[in-house]
């Protein structure tokens, strides 16, 4: 079986949305550490993690070895009917560590379904379907968060659940200045008294993730909470991508922000690869959701064992100090290649590191440019995501055990892809 064989199989048994990276994909098969080994026996050094999934590293023996305890049990799925013994345990942790007063935790599959359920207890709370959401947003593929997600190319339908407000990120449009924070707020507050409606929530991703790693800009998160809280509004904080240390300053992102939200969504690194996530918030406000629910398979056995088994290594490890040092390291490595005609802007937050791809001609975000780079370091042995405005954005967002030496051998990685990717010029 080859690699071809896999993608013409791919290519007939799945959706045409069901995009891949590169034009050649590759199919992965074995990983140790922060390295992956590709169908054809190539190794990597991967800087993505299955989009920041990967928290950690892969084949970890103290998460290895709890899972299979777990599964010499023979316990992998009981559904929340039941009482799940490390699926409370998790909840206590989450609690503890949470920030928010009088918490608790419900667990799902994902971080689309984690939003969902937050979405859902902000309108039952309200009695209001009115959200705001901020410019380049992403919160899931669902009918709901793809609703409230505003980052152009992943809202697929303009139907939705929710009636949405766009409010600024605080980002410059185009070549003019980027709106104060005192703008930005007085506009949500003007648009707001002009709709006279209830507002369910405000829900905001601290750093934008699928947006290229953009950080809100100071004192932006806690003028919004106060516009939004006076119309009724809770703060749903979604920490899918930001959360577990991952931004090297705090266990949270919204930490940096000196605001308490209602409610904080999370998945993604929490289980090191295997699939969980779920809601911390208060009681006041999950308890919105009028009637009974269950979970079938969030916070099964062997997810919240292995979750458990995460947290214990990230703080046993002092994984968020690694998330800080390494990043800074990266983002200092990556603005010495400053000089390359084809890097615009690099910035970092932790081990959430980006890099704005432009044409060299016209200074303008170049997104064939960056899919050429991109195809360029998995050549040179470095895989890395995409993303930004117009795809233009290189993420860069490995396990936080990654090592100074890997961070070294990224650079020169993505210096060779950088150079292998420039265009030729004309005449030549």
């Amino acid at each position: 079986m080859t690699a071809q064989d896999l993608v013409q199989r791919h290519r007939a048994a799945f959706p045409r949305w069901v995009g891949t990276y590169y034009p050649d994909p590759i199919a992965l098969r074995t990983a140790e550490g922060r390295h992956v080994t590709d169908h054809d026996g190539r190794r990597y050094l991967d800087f993505f993690g299955g989009i920041l999934t990967t928290s950690v590293g892969y084949a970890i023996p103290e998460i290895r070895d709890a899972v299979a305890a777990q599964l010499a049990t023979g316990i992998v799925h009981t559904s929340t009917l039941y009482l799940i013994e490390p699926q409370i345990a998790l909840a206590e942790r989450l609690r503890a560590i949470a920030g928010v007063p009088d918490p608790v935790a419900f667990f799902v599959n994902s971080g689309s379904e984690a939003n969902e359920t937050a979405l859902l207890a902000a309108a039952c709370r309200s009695g209001s379907n009115h959200v705001v959401a901020l410019a380049d947003s992403y919160h899931g593929r669902t009918f709901a968060t793809s609703s409230v997600s505003t980052l152009a190319g992943w809202r697929p339908s303009p139907f939705g659940p929710f009636r949405v407000t766009v409010a600024a990120n605080g980002r410059a449009d185009g070549d003019g200045p980027a709106p104060s924070v005192e703008e930005c707020a007085a506009d949500l507050q003007r648009r707001l008294d002009a709709d006279r409606a209830p507002v369910a929530a405000l829900i905001v991703e601290p750093v934008q993730g699928l947006a290229g790693f953009h950080g809100l800009p100071p004192g932006l998160l806690h003028a919004y909470r106060e516009v939004v809280a006076a119309r009724g509004g809770v703060l749903i904080c979604d920490e899918v991508q930001t959360g577990w240390g991952r931004t090297g300053r705090d266990w949270w992102g919204y930490q940096a922000h000196g605001v308490t939200p209602d409610a904080i969504t999370f998945a993604k690194g929490l289980g090191n690869g295997l699939a969980i996530g779920g809601v911390v918030g208060t009681r006041e406000l999950l308890d919105s959701i009028d009637g009974r629910t269950i979970s079938t398979f969030g916070g099964n056995p062997l997810a919240a064992t292995a979750a458990l088994a995460t947290v214990d290594y990230l703080l046993d490890h002092d994984l968020r100090r690694c998330a800080r040092d390494r990043g800074d390291q990266l983002v200092e490595g990556l603005r010495r290649h400053g000089g390359h005609p084809a890097v615009g802007a690099v910035r970092g937050y932790g081990l959430m590191v980006a890099v704005d791809v432009v044409n060299p001609a016209t200074g303008a975000p170049d997104p064939a440019g960056a899919q050429r780079v991109l195809t360029a370091a998995r050549d040179h042995g470095l895989l890395v995501g995409l993303g930004g405005r117009s795809g233009s954005t290189l993420r860069l967002a490995p396990p936080m055990t990654v090592t100074a030496g890997e961070v070294d051998t990224a650079l020169d990685c993505l210096d060779s892809a950088l150079h292998a990717a420039a265009p030729v010029p004309a005449g030549i």
